[in-house]
């Protein structure tokens, strides 16, 4: 058995923008700061640590409950924002899930992202994605991604009653970020160049497989047994 878990912005969605206007829309209702994550790059990480990177770009108190409120103005917006035309699921997603959930029970699916969970569900909730997802592992678990695949694992056996080894874990994910969060445990990384990083920097980045898109299933799935 195989736990797959993935990313979420820019591997399985494409958000349309929601959630960086979400974030710039708090710091406007909160702070009466306009575009207050221009220049702060996001790819790859945790809600909490770019809210944080924004606190300290704008020279704001870190305490007295500032981070909850950030989080709370960010949910509201974020359920407005989400809904526009410029939102759409990656090439192959869904063709991807319907084979990997009729795999006997072999293969697992979870998520490892960086987004809050709540965040999380209001994203994939458009194209019906939850229901793949019973567990996984997310930004408010650990600001730090690199210790977000324990939580991952742990979380799974608590919902299945299963144990999993780390080297029995693949972290689909679009940024080298994915891939540096899964060798530390001995675990796997399928890269996919869907988002903002081309192939050769995931590759670089030390991805065990790189594709353009997961369009091709069955280049996926014998991705997945190979690693």
């Amino acid at each position: 058995m195989k736990l797959i878990l993935f990313d979420i912005d820019g591997t399985l969605i494409d958000s349309g923008g929601a959630g960086t206007r979400s974030l710039d829309l708090a710091f406007k209702e909160l702070f009466s700061i306009d575009n207050a994550f221009k220049g702060i790059s996001m790819a790859g990480k945790t809600d909490i640590q770019i809210m944080k990177e924004g606190i300290a770009k704008h020279n704001l108190p870190s305490e007295n409950g500032i981070l909850p409120a950030i989080v709370n103005a960010y949910i509201k917006n974020l359920i407005i924002e989400i809904n526009n035309d410029k939102k759409h699921i990656k090439p192959g997603i869904k063709e991807a899930f319907k084979m990997l959930i009729s795999g006997n029970g072999n293969y697992q699916l979870g998520l490892l992202t960086g987004n809050i969970e709540q965040g999380a569900r209001i994203k994939l909730e458009p194209f019906d994605l939850n229901r793949y997802f019973p567990s996984g592992a997310f930004g408010n678990d650990d600001e730090d991604r690199n210790k977000l695949l324990p939580i991952a694992v742990k979380r799974f056996k608590s919902i299945s009653g299963k144990e999993i080894n780390f080297k029995n874990c693949i972290i689909v994910g679009d940024t080298p970020r994915d891939v540096y969060c899964a060798k530390p445990y001995g675990a796997s990384c399928i890269a996919v160049a869907t988002g903002l990083y081309s192939t050769d920097s995931l590759i670089e980045a030390g991805a065990d497989v790189v594709m353009e898109d997961l369009s091709d299933t069955d280049a996926f799935l014998k991705a997945i047994k190979g690693v």
